[in-house]
């Protein structure tokens, strides 16, 4: 049966729990589909995951196909690219997205193979020409952005960059149809099991759903300047950024870094402690909805696209706006 025209979303969910990236895409996906005159199609693997699928519609979704399974409880490459493999091919979607997380990545890169189709990787926008999707993504350490088209085989795959694509308001009032995928995973698939997951305990809020990031840059100096920006984190509860030069420099663990490299991230608030602003830095920050910037240079980059903008040394700066942001903590 073939599905042409028909934008497919490969919902991603830990412990029964959709990531908010796969919600972006569903946005994006709707966007596209409405453009193609077609339809959205989401695709949920899990166990015990059935009532999720109501929180699809709520993002766009026209069906929502359901594998459910207790092997599926965990992510698991053979055993889901098993199922995606067959829905594909029994339905011959136009676009198929999937997360450009550590999952979605394993995943797409072994149905790719199985379908033998294209595969543009960690793409930060999507469009429409001529009814061909166009995918945007970085390439050459950020320094350039490619753009990567599908002219013959289907689906086009993609996977998504959390952040990147603007996520819509959910509508409750949306339904659609659930078609439940009754496929057995044979043990054959299921070459590995999880027998245990031990969540990191870091203590720090994670960047991708950070409300607020207090980021670092080259201006700190040396690695101790996290030490500032981890409490001015503290104080506001908020995740600590980076710019590259700042991992690069070893300063600070890879997992912090902002930008096309690094996470792309849009908090309701983004702090620049000392980061000149690069273009790579600039693309993975700059839909943040209010930008404030610390640097003792007025004519750098990043001034450009701040809301609000302090030139001074952040070693002095800083420091004055944890205590007022303490004060007035203190008096609520």
């Amino acid at each position: 049966m073939s599905n042409k025209n028909s934008v497919w979303v490969c919902l991603e969910q830990t412990g029964g729990k959709i990531a908010g990236v796969s919600y972006e895409m569903l946005s994006g996906a709707r966007k596209l589909a409405n453009e193609l005159s077609g339809e959205v199609c989401a695709v949920l693997m899990g166990h015990q995951v059935q009532e999720q699928a109501k929180d699809a519609f709520a993002y766009g979704a026209d069906k929502v196909y359901v594998c459910d399974n207790e092997n599926l409880e965990n992510y698991n490459t053979g055993a889901y690219c098993k199922v995606l493999e067959k829905l594909v091919k029994e339905n011959e979607p136009e676009i198929l997205l999937l997360a450009a997380t550590t999952n979605g990545r394993d995943l797409a890169g072994r149905l790719a193979s199985r379908l033998e189709t294209g595969l543009a990787a960690d793409c930060t926008a999507l469009a429409l020409e001529d009814g061909q999707l166009v995918a945007t993504r970085p390439t050459y350490g950020g320094n350039i952005m490619a753009e990567v088209v599908f002219p013959e085989k289907c689906p086009a795959m993609c996977t998504i960059r959390g952040n990147a694509l603007s996520k819509d308001d959910p509508d409750a009032s949306k339904a659609g149809e659930v078609i439940t995928v009754a496929y057995d995973v044979e043990d054959a698939e299921l070459r590995t099991k999880v027998k245990e997951i031990i969540a990191k305990a870091s203590g720090e809020i994670s960047l991708a759903d950070a409300q607020i990031i207090v980021s670092g840059g080259r201006g700190l100096g040396d690695p101790s300047g996290f030490d500032l920006i981890r409490k001015a984190a503290a104080t506001l509860g908020a995740a600590v950024g980076a710019s590259r030069a700042a991992v690069d420099a070893g300063w600070i663990p890879y997992e912090h870094q902002v930008g096309q490299t690094g996470k792309t991230v849009s908090p309701k608030l983004y702090i620049a402690c000392g980061i000149s602003g690069a273009l790579q830095h600039l693309a993975g920050m700059k839909t943040s909805d209010v930008i404030v910037a610390i640097n003792k240079d007025e004519e750098a980059p990043i001034f450009s696209v701040a809301n609000y903008g302090i030139v001074g040394d952040l070693y002095k700066v800083l420091p004055v706006m944890i205590e007022e942001i303490q004060k007035v903590l203190e008096s609520r």
